[in-house]
C-alpha cells in the first residue's frame, strides 16, 4: 500500500524579519491523506529562512496538525506534531501523535511516522498502537 498526502491549499505569510534576511513565516495549510490514514487535515507551520546566501540545512518547521478521518479503517480525529526541514532536496521529517489527541475510535492513538517528497503529493509512514 503506498501511503500518500496532498496539499490541499498552503497560506504563507511573514511574522518578522527581511525579505533577503534572516526571518520566520506562518504557514495555514490543509492537506488529503490516502493510504493507512485516509482523510482530510489542517495544520500550522511556523518556517524559519535563513537569508540569502546561507548554504546549510537550516530551513525548518515545526508544526501540529489535526487529521480527521480514519486510520486502518478506524474512524476518528487525531493531533501530530511535526519535526519538518526543507530546502533543495524537498522536504523530510517526523511526526509524533500529541498524546490524548485521538477522538472516537481512535481515542488512545500513540505513534510516529515520517514524511519525504518533493512535490505537492508526499509520502508518509506511520508506525502506530490503539
Amino acid at each position: 500500500m503506498t501511503n500518500t498526502f496532498t496539499m490541499r491549499s498552503w497560506d504563507e505569510t511573514v511574522v518578522s524579519g527581511p525579505a533577503d534576511g534572516p526571518r520566520y513565516a506562518h504557514a495555514h495549510c490543509t492537506f488529503t491523506y490516502s493510504g493507512l490514514i485516509e482523510g482530510e487535515s489542517v495544520c500550522e507551520y511556523l518556517l524559519y529562512y535563513p537569508g540569502e546566501g546561507f548554504t546549510g540545512s537550516g530551513q525548518t518547521a515545526p508544526g501540529f496538525e489535526r487529521i480527521e478521518g480514519s486510520v486502518d479503517g478506524r474512524k476518528g480525529s487525531f493531533v501530530i506534531r511535526h519535526d519538518v526541514s526543507y530546502g533543495a532536496d524537498g522536504v523530510h521529517g517526523t511526526f509524533t501523535v500529541v498524546e490524548g489527541s485521538g477522538t472516537g475510535e481512535l481515542a488512545g492513538l500513540r505513534g510516529t511516522g515520517t514524511i519525504g517528497g518533493a512535490s505537492e503529493t508526499m509520502n508518509y509512514t506511520f508506525d502506530h498502537q490503539l
